[in-house]
């Protein structure tokens, strides 16, 4: 990763399969491609994202789940783990940080990728999920200082064997408060076809590929010469 040489281990944290596309999927794209080894979690598997009225939520779940396994592999992401909490439904509660802080001891990450919490709104355009805010505040308590400390959950020690992890970066997506811009103008294609394989999802595929790439665009960046970038807000703990 050119901006981050030594890193190696990327895990993205987010609340439903295609956020990690829609937040961060061409980012993950370039990690990728650079040599990181990159695991996703889900905490839910989307099972209240449907408005068909003959869809049941565990056919949906199954369906999700193929759809993220399918997208995650476009991007070059080798693993996506499912948490399986109801949709909908998440809290930043400690038996989600203790699932968060096993895979941190488990994985052994440098960077975590998942959502701002503090995000409620985006302008006048949007509300945020309140999963989307639930995982990012689940995310940092399980990063700072659980995962770090060994007196927390220390059944994770003494029953599985899992030692402390100190994690480097935290980039949070969907930020107001952007701290540091990634180039992914290789990779906008990739992040797109990822999100084209989520069809539960997405009605307009090619709706979503133009409204998509005008999000990604550095309006700083030349005509003749368009830049694509994603957003984050980067915590460093090294």
């Amino acid at each position: 990763m050119s901006d981050s040489p030594s890193v190696k281990r990327v895990m993205g944290i987010f609340a439903h399969p295609d956020d990690p596309e829609f937040f961060s999927g061409a980012t993950f794209a370039r990690w990728a491609a650079e040599g990181a080894e990159i695991s996703f979690v889900l905490a839910t598997s989307g099972d209240k994202g449907s408005a068909d009225s003959e869809m049941t939520s565990e056919r949906l779940v199954q369906i999700r789940e193929q759809e993220e396994c399918n997208a995650a592999a476009v991007l070059g992401v080798k693993e996506v783990i499912f948490l399986r909490y109801p949709d909908g439904e998440l809290q930043p509660n400690l038996a989600l940080r203790r699932d968060i802080v096993r895979l941190l001891r488990m994985k052994q990450p440098d960077v975590v990728v998942t959502c701002d919490p503090t995000v409620f709104w985006s302008q006048s355009r949007s509300i945020n999920h309140p999963d989307h805010r639930a995982i990012g505040e689940a995310v940092l308590d399980a990063v700072y200082p659980t995962a770090r400390d060994r007196l927390n959950f220390p059944e994770l020690e003494r029953d599985e064997g899992l030692d402390v992890h100190k994690v480097k970066q935290v980039y949070l997506s969907g930020t107001n408060t952007i701290t540091k811009v990634v180039d992914v103008t290789n990779y906008v294609s990739t992040k797109i076809n990822a999100l084209r394989e989520h069809k539960s999802q997405i009605a307009d595929m090619d709706g979503m590929a133009q409204r998509v790439a005008e999000r990604m665009l550095d309006e700083q960046s030349p005509e003749d010469a368009p830049r694509f970038i994603e957003r984050f807000h980067v915590i460093n703990l090294a």
